[in-house]
């Protein structure tokens, strides 16, 4: 296996070589690395800083340099975990370059979680983690990371898919990405219930292909309850830019009050917060110095996620004006006015046409 040497943060690992004249280089090499994830990874290390758990899983490894980071940028002990016997042969040689305390496994994952206790356990599957929640959950002392990179059936795309993977509906719409970000908080909010824990989202987002969650697990009836409340709806008129937030287990049926006709829901789903104030300032603060592997993006994402309103869903500025066949202005004037009429405006970290207001959409459309 032909190695290349490449840098993230602060470590440095070997990787496979890839054919970087096809469309996906990663899918060309032996032992899986993407490069394009390094701001999910940066993210990572900058939660795990804050919240210094007793011990680190990173479930499926690959190449190691997810595992690799946390144990050279933190202070806590890793496992790192791949069944295939390759993967962690290059992980044991990465591990034993960089001089870290780190154990390697050769398991299944499930099996794996199923097993042992982890005060961190991370899920960075290939495609859906739906089939390892469950036994992360299980494993997980306090907190869980899930990256999901299907997102076609998460936003909706592929519908019957993300109803088998998600027990949810989602709805293909200009907010999308909003829904498949909280159709998986939904989901592993449900399967933690099962077992008397509650989440805590840490710090939460969509990027490009993925979704990325950071949670706390709170172990508790009450707290599990506390969760199952946060869950709730999204109804969205097929006909006209009206929509509106329900939070309730079982959806109601409703009927637009602009045009008269019948909501489309989306879910069950997250209608509370996705980031954690404490955890998001802590990241900021300790981004100023940070060394990592995709600066700029990680600097924009924190400073956006700040500032974004804990709303279920967003409007795009673009989309809106052409509905409603107007030539807007600048979409800062937009959110200032919204501000000054005392309403929450703000921009969305997924989208750069994304806003975020409680305002009426009559008021909304006025202000354009």
């Amino acid at each position: 296996m032909d190695l290349t040497l490449v840098t993230e943060g602060r470590t440095t690992i070997s990787v496979p070589c890839q054919n970087s004249l096809v469309p996906f280089p990663p899918g060309t090499a032996p032992v899986f690395y993407n490069s394009r994830m390094a701001l999910n990874r940066d993210t990572t290390v900058l939660v795990i800083r804050q919240l210094s758990p007793h011990s680190y899983l990173d479930a499926m490894a690959a190449s190691g340099i997810r595992g690799c980071r946390v144990g050279n940028e933190t202070d806590v002990p890793v496992t790192l975990n791949d069944r295939d016997l390759m993967a962690t042969r290059l992980i044991t040689q990465n591990v034993r370059s960089l001089g870290i305390q780190a154990e390697i496994t050769c398991r299944d994952a499930n099996s794996l979680m199923s097993e042992e206790k982890f005060g961190f356990v991370d899920l960075d599957p290939f495609g859906t983690p739906a089939p390892f929640i469950d036994a992360a959950i299980r494993s997980s002392g306090k907190y869980l990371g899930v990256t999901a990179t299907d997102t076609a059936p998460l936003c909706g795309a592929h519908l019957k898919a993300g109803i088998r993977r998600y027990m949810a509906r989602p709805l293909n719409t200009e907010y999308h990405t909003e829904v498949g970000l909280r159709i998986l908080l939904g989901n592993v909010a449900r399967h933690a219930a099962v077992y008397d824990k509650g989440i805590i989202p840490l710090f939460c987002y969509a990027h490009e292909h993925f979704v990325r969650l950071h949670l706390q697990l709170k172990s508790s009836a009450s707290a599990a309850d506390k969760s199952i409340a946060q869950l709730g709806y999204i109804h969205q008129c097929p006909v006209c830019p009206y929509r509106m937030e329900e939070q309730k287990f079982f959806p109601g049926v409703y009927t637009c009050p602009l045009c008269g006709t019948s909501l489309t829901p989306t879910g069950p789903l997250w209608t509370g917060p996705i980031h954690d104030q404490d955890t998001l300032s802590g990241m900021i603060q300790d981004a100023e110095t940070f060394i990592a592997g995709d600066k700029s993006g990680l600097t924009k994402l924190l400073n956006t996620c700040w500032d974004e309103p804990d709303i279920s869903f967003s409007y795009n500025y673009h989309k809106l004006a052409k509905y409603y066949r107007l030539s807007p202005g600048p979409v800062d004037i937009l959110l200032n006015r919204l501000r000054d009429e005392g309403y929450i405006a703000g921009r969305v970290h997924y989208s750069g046409y994304g806003i975020k207001t409680d305002a009426p959409l009559e008021v909304i459309r006025d202000f354009l």
